[in-house]
């Protein structure tokens, strides 16, 4: 199982064991990770899982759908890295992933 790391807006880092296949944002919601709403459950459609990805990561995950694109454009203070957590699928090779959550979640 990859290990992603979540670390909160003060640099606090948790890592955790994350099954392939599973959803960033499902993860982080069975893990108790602070910082990830996901008022809708995983649709997409609310925005309240915002994340931002590492720099060492940016490019090697899937790119954002455009509906996750249209999504991001309504978060608080999107960058180049911003995702939505429950649009971004783990995979073995995500072993090591970084994902940083914004301060305005918490």
């Amino acid at each position: 199982m990859p290990d992603i790391t979540f670390i909160d807006f003060s640099g606090n880092e948790t890592t955790i064991d994350v099954p392939a296949g599973t959803s960033l944002m499902q993860a982080a919601m069975e893990n108790m990770i602070d910082g990830i709403e996901a008022e809708c459950g995983g649709s997409g459609s609310c925005a309240t899982c915002h994340c931002y990805l590492t720099d060492d990561w940016h490019g090697k995950v899937s790119e954002p759908s455009s509906s996750e694109a249209d999504m991001l454009e309504m978060v608080s203070e999107p960058t180049e890295l911003s995702r939505l957590s429950c649009q971004v699928l783990v995979s073995d090779e995500h072993h090591g992933l970084q994902v940083r959550l914004p301060e305005s979640q918490y």
